[in-house]
C-alpha cells in the first residue's frame, strides 16, 4: 500500500515557478513562427558599392593565383646548365669528341 505524503504548499509553489521558467526559456529558443532557413530567404540585393569591391577582391586572387601558377612552372622547367655561348662551344666540343670518339682514326 502506497502512501502520498501531504502536500507541501511551499514545495508546490518551487514546482511551479520551475514549470513557468522552463516554459518561459522554451519559447525563447523556440524558433519564431516566421522564421526560415537562410537558404530560403530572399537575397538582400547588394549595393553597388559592395559588388564592386566583391569583384576587385576576387580579381585581385585570380591574378595572384596566375601569377604563383606561372611561377611554378618556371622553376619547374628545365634549364640549361651554361649561358648560350658557353653551351654552344660546349656542344661544338662534345661533337668532335663525339666524331673522334666514333671514328677509327686512333688505329692508323
Amino acid at each position: 500500500m502506497t502512501t502520498t505524503p501531504p502536500a507541501d504548499p511551499r514545495i508546490e509553489a518551487v514546482a511551479a515557478r520551475l514549470k513557468e521558467a522552463a516554459q518561459k526559456r522554451a519559447e525563447a529558443y523556440a524558433p519564431p513562427t516566421d522564421w526560415q532557413p537562410i537558404w530560403k530567404r530572399p537575397r538582400k540585393p547588394k549595393s553597388i558599392k559592395a559588388k564592386k569591391e566583391e569583384l576587385a577582391k576576387q580579381r585581385k586572387r585570380l591574378k595572384a593565383a596566375g601569377v604563383r601558377r606561372f611561377y611554378g612552372a618556371q622553376s619547374r622547367r628545365p634549364r640549361p646548365r651554361q649561358n648560350r655561348i658557353g653551351s654552344a662551344a660546349a656542344r661544338r666540343d662534345a661533337r668532335a669528341l663525339s666524331r673522334m670518339r666514333h671514328s677509327n682514326a686512333w688505329l692508323w
